[in-house]
């Protein structure tokens, strides 16, 4: 039997899909996840480089931000290779070695972004709920430890994964319902018992996205019960603004997670299309869509994105040193016409 429907030998390869059916416009397809990609990567590289050059965005809301970029950032080249690779060149062979590495960082990746959006809802649930401890409770060190210790949790917890799989026999027909590997996925296709690592991964899944889901549910529970006790509406609304953008990162996270797991485990009759488009939103959204949401949201965040931008827009023209003034925060120049973005 040939490697492709028999994947006994370790060097036996797994086959990834695209979307069936539509082989023949692969290269068209490919054009909105390149442009996907491209947005998800210097959007994210943007955030960090603001955060990290901007002393005053060193605040524990900014610092959390960068770590949810630097987690969007491994997501999209992680699973980049395999999306780009079907849709580009029809490249659908993944051996079981990298097939194996690739899932164990898409799920400790996918449990840590879990972990920093429940940090984050934190921030907003002390920021709202005590501000007058705000900066004695998020100090720098305790946000180090605290990021440290959420994202070794995920990559922990999910170390077992790969080991796990890689002592069952794969007989079975060798195709992949996605254009990566999912632990979920991959079991399926053994020939072995596979009750351990089912109930394993259940277990993780609920430890994990479960009781941070849960956590940032109580959070806000808390949260709104505080802004209603405020007795001006405007303040209420000013309040619960500052929590828009961490909300619509929690939905667009959590809701093809938790639908693309259910769908796994328990929609046996459900359309292959409709588990292959939740698996790209759910890996390839929240990368695009966190740094647009945060910097239209964030006042800070948007002036310096917009004047970056401006001030390397503007010293590539000819006699680019006229109209500038000097930056008070940052000793550069910068053309005093942005200056006006901070009144907004």
């Amino acid at each position: 039997m040939s490697a492709v429907n028999d994947t006994k030998s370790n060097s036996a390869v797994f086959l990834l899909t695209g979307i069936p059916g539509q082989e023949d416009v692969h290269l068209w397809i490919s054009i909105p996840f390149c442009l996907m990609y491209v947005i998800s990567i210097v959007g994210n590289s943007v955030i960090l480089f603001i955060i990290k050059t901007d002393p005053s965005l060193h605040e524990p809301m900014y610092i959390f931000l960068s770590m949810l970029a630097v987690t969007d950032l491994g997501l999209s080249i992680t699973t980049m290779p395999t999306i780009l690779g079907i849709y580009l060149f029809n490249s659908r062979e993944i051996s079981l070695d990298a097939c194996f590495a690739q899932l164990f960082f898409i799920h400790s990746l996918s449990f840590t972004e879990s972990s920093i959006l429940l940090l984050m809802a934190f921030d907003r649930f002390v920021a709202i709920c005590n501000p007058l401890r705000y900066a004695s409770i998020l100090t720098r060190p305790r946000i180090a430890k605290m990021g440290l210790m959420f994202v070794l949790r995920g990559f922990i917890l999910t170390f077992p994964l790969p080991f796990l799989l890689k002592r069952f026999q794969y007989c079975r027909a060798n195709v992949l319902s996605h254009s990566y590997c999912l632990n979920q996925e991959v079991m399926k296709i053994a020939c072995s018992d596979i009750t351990v690592n089912s109930l394993y991964g259940l277990f993780i899944t609920l430890l994990m996205v479960g009781l941070d889901s849960l956590f940032i549910f109580l959070s806000y529970v808390r949260i709104l019960k505080t802004v209603l006790k405020v007795a001006s509406p405007t303040e209420c609304l000013r309040a619960l603004n500052t929590s828009v953008s961490h909300l619509c990162a929690v939905l667009l996270f959590y809701t093809p997670k938790i639908s693309l797991s259910v769908l796994h485990r328990f929609g046996k009759g459900s359309p292959p299309l409709l588990q292959i488009l939740l698996g790209y939103v759910y890996l390839l959204v929240p990368p695009l869509m966190n740094p647009i949401v945060y910097s239209m949201k964030s006042k800070h965040l948007r002036v310096r994105i917009i004047r970056l931008f401006v001030k390397r827009w503007v010293s590539s023209l000819p006699g680019s040193s006229a109209g500038y003034m000097a930056d008070e925060n940052q000793g550069t120049s910068i053309p005093s016409w942005t200056l006006t973005f901070e009144m907004t």
